[in-house]
């Protein structure tokens, strides 16, 4: 049998079921993705807007600045010239600070948003894919290590008897449950394949 701990079926039609649903989650997480992607380059375009707010609100700051600076040395009218030059600084200063507030909200709402709009549906979809997969990969383990033993042969072989149709019972043998009680090894062995395959697995012959 192929290695037990490979979350994949043997059978072909189960296999071919489980390889299309992991392509089809594959695509449809890439696209809802890229949809996320789409939003936060969106949202961030706002934010780089802040950033050069920011940087040329500081720019003019440090320049305005300068010049009241430069005006204190003029005779008698230095302080009349420096001082709107040092209020407009201060102006764009805050100019800056709007720009630097705008830059952290827009990084930010970039972020959150691009997850709510990916992360639910991919989350619909993806949640119960790998919930059957690992519910898969459990029954795999346990009713290949039951194989793997005669009592474990016979318990896979009682619940064949159990659960399978009448119809791939009789396939197996003519009286199943005859054949059971006497630990017919061929019957028992042919019901606990009949389980094996319920459970998309399929023993080599050898």
């Amino acid at each position: 049998m192929s290695s037990r701990y490979v979350p994949y079926a043997t059978t072909p039609v189960r296999l071919a079921r489980q390889l299309v649903s992991d392509i089809v989650v594959l695509l449809w997480s890439a696209i809802w993705v890229s949809i996320g992607l789409a939003v936060h380059s969106a949202v961030a375009t706002i934010a780089e807007v802040g950033r050069q707010v920011n940087e040329g609100a500081n720019g003019v700051a440090g320049n305005l600045s300068d010049a009241g600076d430069n005006a204190d040395d003029f005779p008698l009218v230095g302080d009349a010239l420096a001082e709107p030059l040092r209020a407009a600084s201060e102006a764009a200063l805050g100019i800056a600070g709007a720009g630097a507030n705008l830059d952290t909200t827009a990084t930010w709402l970039a972020v959150v948003l691009g997850l709510a709009v990916a992360a639910p549906p991919i989350l619909f979809i993806a949640m119960p894919w790998l919930f059957l997969r690992v519910r898969f990969a459990r029954r795999k383990w346990t009713s290949l290590t039951l194989a793997a033993t005669p009592a474990g042969e016979q318990l896979l072989a009682l619940r064949a008897l159990a659960n399978r149709p009448l119809g791939k019972l009789a396939a197996v043998s003519i009286d199943p449950v005859g054949a059971w009680r006497r630990d017919d090894a061929i019957a028992i062995r042919g019901l606990a394949d009949l389980e094996l395959r319920s459970a998309g697995l399929a023993r080599r012959r050898k």
